[in-house]
């Protein structure tokens, strides 16, 4: 061929190669050039089910099934962040959380290669730094868990403003409002500092929205909905009666779906109803396929020793040789020393109380007064104590019975008679004696005012409840204002939250 000729046919050639690329490109649906996507479909769908009941194995398997058949689909992938979420929320094992705490970043980069015009786009984001806000906060991780909660808050926010119809977005956004509505006074700068803002009237509409909505999203995320709504209702709105009336008069599965089984569990516990609790973790599914914890264990001791059962140290021990985590180890400690305590074995009594100054850690404020408490050469008095486990499992009238006859001269220390006061309050309070609860009450304030103990706050408090349900609005902040008001107490943060959350419910904010 002569040169001239090939020099001539050179230009044709590179636009015929150069035409055959496009249409590789464009055409050839090549894996590694093709768009992420977001389908939720019915296999993601049954995933998430599995995984929020805690089957979080046959969870996987699904997730890695649908992996392999849409390579492209986001969503297993969002989805396996709700199973590290349970591995590390529920059983807190440091080595699980080194493990998998770099998992977030990528998931929330692998979030950002999906189409930008679909509402997954952000949900999925908010929710990823949502639950990593969760967990940061049970290793301690506070400031990473603040700007966890912020990133959400902000994706949320968003989200809701680009794609106002997309439900989810709703439910998540009504749990933030919230929690931002609850924030004490005295962090209000890191909220501002955030950019966080939230009301609890707001948050709790949102919520309630979503869970009567028959849209087809809100039925997909109803269970995990129901879960904040439940939880936000008891502790924030302090309508404990309506929470296990919505748990009855909606049928929910507290035997097969365990979600819904700790959710009962756990608020049953904190409502005073041990025997309730009791019956609802022997009635739970036991086949093999759900997550193992051992907070089955921590619920059942909690539930035993409200009673005085005389096997409560079988489940608190067992859940201390496996808990991993530090949350409420020196608290369960605590409980373990009372019991031996009560029964008279005071060495095992010393040995779980030095045990309070080693283990576990002081988060929450459980934790701190039980590591106050073994600091000390103190025990606490046995007929007040049995009366209080009696009283915090529900059994109130055997407790009355202890306490009958008594007064503060057969008390000899001023802590005592402070809790003495305080115990009868709440007996009354608990047997619906309110105007005898509230004259028990303010003895406990005057009393206990100027101490360490939480009794007084915790009293004020109490009687802030009792008017608040009398619609007596004004008399239930000016009780609630005096619990905020009170210094330098056990427990100091959480009761400010409760009565924080109490002015803005009787101020309708």
């Amino acid at each position: 061929m002569p040169a001239s000729q090939d020099c001539t046919d050179s230009p044709r050639l590179i636009k015929i190669l150069f035409f055959a690329l496009l249409v590789f490109l464009f055409l050839v649906p090549v894996g590694s050039f093709a768009q992420k996507i977001f389908d939720f479909n019915n296999n993601c769908q049954q995933a998430y089910k599995e995984i929020i009941w805690l089957k979080l194995k046959s969870g996987q398997e699904i997730l890695n099934n649908e992996k392999k058949i849409n390579p492209d689909n986001l969503i297993p992938y969002f989805l396996e962040n709700y199973i590290d979420f349970f591995v590390l929320f529920l059983n807190q094992d440091p080595a699980e959380y080194k493990l998998r705490k770099e998992n977030a970043e990528k998931r929330l980069q692998l979030m950002k290669t999906g189409p930008v015009s679909s509402p997954f786009y952000l949900f999925t984001r908010s929710v990823i730094h949502f639950q990593w806000a969760a967990v940061h906060v049970k290793f301690a991780d506070n400031w990473d868990a603040a700007w966890e909660f912020r990133r959400s808050f902000l994706n949320g926010k968003e989200g809701q403003e680009k794609f106002p119809q997309f439900t989810p977005g709703v439910m998540l956004n009504g749990a933030m409002q919230v929690a931002a509505g609850t924030i004490p006074g005295g962090y209000k700068w890191l909220s501002n500092l955030l950019g966080i803002k939230g009301t609890i009237r707001g948050g709790m509409q949102r919520l309630e929205q979503f869970i009567s909505q028959d849209d087809p999203w809100a039925l997909v995320f109803r269970d995990e909905a129901i879960f904040y709504y439940l939880y936000l209702k008891f502790y924030i709105e302090n309508k404990k009666d309506e929470v296990f009336y919505f748990i009855t008069q909606h049928q929910l599965d507290i035997k097969n779906n365990h979600l819904f089984t700790y959710l009962a569990t756990n608020l049953a516990i904190n409502n005073q109803h041990a025997a309730y609790a009791e019956r609802i973790m022997l009635q739970r599914n036991n086949a093999p396929g759900y997550f193992e914890t051992p907070l089955w264990d921590l619920e059942m001791g909690y539930a035993k020793i409200d009673h005085l059962d005389p096997d409560a140290p079988v489940y608190l021990e067992r859940f201390i040789s496996q808990f991993k985590g530090k949350f409420y180890v020196k608290d369960i400690l605590q409980k373990l020393s009372w019991f031996y305590y009560l029964e008279g074995n005071q060495q095992k009594a010393k040995e779980y109380r030095l045990l309070i100054l080693k283990k576990g850690s002081m988060d929450t404020e459980a934790d701190k007064q039980a590591w106050k408490e073994a600091k000390t050469d103190k025990w606490p008095n046995k007929l007040l104590l049995k009366a209080r486990l009696l009283n915090d499992g529900g059994f109130h009238k055997e407790a009355l019975q202890m306490l009958e006859g008594k007064s503060s001269a057969d008390f000899s220390e001023a802590e005592e008679k402070v809790e003495l006061a305080y115990r009868l309050g709440r007996i009354y309070d608990d047997l619906d004696r309110k105007d005898e609860a509230i004259a028990a009450y303010l003895t406990s304030i005057k009393l206990g005012q100027q101490r360490k103990e939480h009794f007084a706050a915790r009293a004020a408090l109490q009687i802030g409840y009792i008017y608040e349900k009398r619609n007596d609005k004004l008399k239930a902040i000016a009780y609630f204002e005096k619990v905020i008001d009170l210094k330098d107490h056990d427990y100091k943060n959480s009761l400010d939250q409760k009565a924080k959350a109490g002015i803005a419910r009787c101020k309708n904010q």
